[in-house]
């Protein structure tokens, strides 16, 4: 055996080959030890809780991180070797290789990883009313991994022998002048974060605001989308909404009805006060409408009118079912009116001409 091992085959003999074998199936080995206790151990822990998270996260560290150990083993049975002869200038470019392939192991790793922790904020946002956690997951989870891609570049550029200084200081003035050039784009994305941070509205909520009204369809990164009543979209640049009194329909209780009834002049005050009662009467025993909300009062003569002024509120918000109740109402109303032999009053005005000194007429209203 001992002669054995003092044989050659090229520059080492055969005891420096095993040794660096037995470093390569050490890494091999390694692995599979891990998969073992991962499939036959560990995987048992995940499988009794309900989140998948665990199980990315299992399998990234395994299947991905895992791969290191053969690709280590492979690297010191070679190194090894390559250490034996000195005069052997190409041992950097092995090292720097090693250097490649772990840093693109470990990258793809964080990447699982990230899913992982995303899944977990996902989970727990499901667990919550608020929509703000739900919309903020996505971008968390995109600017984690352009963070570890963007870190993972200059590690890569690194090991490939470029200067990273440099390019940092590229790196830098390019962003100051891509940042003036995008001055528009990043106010749009700051007033993304503020829609998400301050929540005046949700995706699904209907908005009134300064450039129209519609329900909310997305709000992205840029711009919010808004089906407008018409069934059209708009897209409506974030930083404006940020900056501008909107109006969230989907958060009121109740929705307003308020008009002026006008009466003409012949009605008596017993007739009005008659007719006040009557709509009091109306509007507190629909179940449509908010009872203890509503107000009816004889506020007004006005020039050719006695006006009364009424204002419920409609248990319901959906517009279609609202203006259902105010047809009602009003249908209600009118026939009130005529039961009781009044009449609505219209605009009007009463011109009497009165011959005056000289013919000349005199006008009076």
């Amino acid at each position: 055996m001992g002669d054995f091992l003092q044989q050659t085959a090229g520059p080492w003999t055969m005891y420096q080959i095993c040794v660096a074998f037995i470093l390569i199936v050490v890494g091999f080995v390694a692995r599979l030890i891990l998969k073992f206790v991962a499939h036959h151990q560990l995987a048992k822990l995940t499988a009794r809780t309900e989140s998948r998270a665990d199980d990315i996260a299992l399998d990234a560290l395994v299947k991905r991180l895992g791969a290191l150990l053969p690709v280590g083993g492979v690297y010191l049975g070679l190194r090894y070797l390559v250490s034996l002869n000195p005069e052997w200038t190409w041992i950097a470019n092995l090292d720097r290789m090693f250097r490649l392939v772990s840093t693109l192991l470990i990258t793809w790793t964080a990447f699982r990883l990230v899913d992982a922790g995303a899944v977990v904020l996902s989970e727990m946002s499901e667990r919550t009313e608020s929509k703000v956690d739900d919309q903020l997951v996505p971008l968390v989870r995109k600017g984690a991994k352009i963070f570890v891609g963007s870190l993972a570049f200059v590690l890569v550029a690194q090991n490939l022998g470029y200067s990273v200084s440099g390019l940092l200081a590229g790196l830098g003035i390019g962003g100051l002048a891509l940042a003036m050039a995008a001055k528009d784009t990043l106010a749009n994305l700051f007033g993304s974060l503020m829609i998400l941070l301050d929540r005046p509205f949700h995706v699904g909520d209907a908005i009134t605001f300064s450039g129209g009204e519609g329900v909310v369809e997305e709000i992205g990164m840029r711009s919010t989308r808004v089906r407008t009543p018409a069934r059209t979209v708009i897209s409506v640049p974030n930083q404006n909404l940020a900056n501008a009194t909107v109006e969230n329909q989907s958060e009121m209780p109740r929705r307003r009805v308020k008009f002026t009834l006008a009466v003409t002049c012949e009605a008596t005050a017993a007739q009005m006060q008659d007719l006040v009662g009557r709509i009091e009467e109306l509007l507190r025993t629909d179940e449509e409408v908010d009872a203890e909300q509503m107000m009816v009062r004889f506020t007004d003569f006005g020039a050719s009118s006695l006006d009364v002024m009424v204002q419920y509120f409609t248990v319901t918000t959906e517009v279609p079912h609202h203006l259902a109740v105010r047809q009602k109402i009003n249908l209600a109303i009118m026939r009130m009116i005529e039961d009781m032999g009044l009449r609505l009053a219209l605009p009007t005005r009463n011109v009497h001409l009165v011959s005056g000194e000289g013919g000349l007429p005199r006008g009076g209203a």
